[in-house]
């Protein structure tokens, strides 16, 4: 299991028969945020708290979590955890925890109707730790990628995470729950996306869509959801900023990406404990990013009638 930055705890629960699940970021000291939404179809919450022009500095807890607008509920939870724990910003008449959540759509992959609670956001708190699962678990539970083509054609992603080091220090970590529209490729290769008919091979979502002779009528049901850690100390305005570098790793590992039917978000979150720059910061979050969003296609496993990459490399 990969372990977490220091000052960090990260928590996944999840509905293994209906294939949704929450991830929890919790920092009870509070981390400086930043945000950027790309996607045309995104959900969320308490995003526009990190607006560098508004007042709360700090966050305590980011969610990513299935179950589309739905699983909003799942914050819910978490403040609960949190404000029992005695964690949150200091009104003078009780503490407040800031919670952020972006969510991701799964709903349809499952045996049933389900999504994120607040139950469920309480357990991945309680769940948090310095080491944690990738693949199947919290928000990855019913990721899948490529679905121009719809489920027959789509394959199972997940949960993932990478971090990088700098020699004076710096930490940079990315984790990502990988739903896209697009396929993801490593070294320029696709790796995992949407099948060919012999489900074997991949059709290769640009060159269908290069090839529509008319515009397909398509759901927002494709979102790719993440966020950034680090140790480095750098202002609100400075962590949205690497919240946009880091979608350059998106664009490296997944194409088509950013469309309108995505709702693709990216958090920044520091603990601020070392002297950083914004520019290595950003650059190791986007390399970061591309790592975390191939470990989640190769640490999923096939569920259903949608195949992992492990089992797809097996039967070439």
């Amino acid at each position: 299991m990969p372990n977490t930055i220091d000052g960090f705890l990260i928590g996944n629960a999840q509905d293994e028969k209906n294939l949704t699940g929450a991830t929890v970021i919790i920092c009870k000291d509070g981390m400086v945020a930043g945000v950027d939404v790309r996607g045309g179809s995104p959900g969320t919450r308490e995003t526009d708290l990190l607006n560098p022009v508004n007042t709360v500095d700090k966050v305590h807890a980011v969610v990513l979590s299935g179950g589309s607008a739905f699983g909003l509920a799942a914050s819910s939870g978490v403040m609960k955890y949190l404000y029992e724990n005695g964690v949150g910003f200091d009104t003078g008449f009780v503490k407040v925890p800031i919670v952020c959540q972006c969510v991701l759509y799964d709903l349809p992959v499952g045996e049933k109707f389900a999504f994120p609670d607040e139950k469920m956001g309480f357990i991945a708190c309680e769940n948090a730790g310095n080491s944690f699962e990738v693949g199947n678990f919290g928000a990855g539970t019913g990721a899948t990628i490529g679905k121009i083509k719809g489920n027959p054609y789509t394959m199972k992603s997940g949960l993932g995470y990478a971090k990088l080091f700098t020699q004076n220090g710096i930490e940079v970590a990315a984790i990502v729950a990988v739903n896209a529209l697009g396929d993801v490729y490593e070294n320029s290769k696709i790796i995992a996306g949407c099948l060919g008919e012999d489900k074997r091979t991949f059709a290769d979502t640009n060159k269908i869509l290069i090839n529509l002779k008319q515009e397909k009528k398509w759901s927002g049901e494709n979102t790719t959801i993440g966020a950034i850690m680090t140790n480095a100390n750098l202002t609100k305005p400075q962590m949205k900023k690497v919240a946009q570098m880091a979608h350059d790793g998106y664009a490296r590992a997944i194409s088509p990406v950013h469309t309108t039917l995505d709702g693709d978000t990216i958090f920044a979150l520091s603990t601020a404990k070392v002297e950083g720059s914004v520019d290595i910061v950003g650059q190791l979050g986007a390399l970061a990013m591309q790592q975390a969003i191939v470990n989640a296609v190769k640490s999923a496993k096939s569920v259903e009638n949608f195949i992992s990459y492990s089992d797809l490399i097996s039967k070439q």
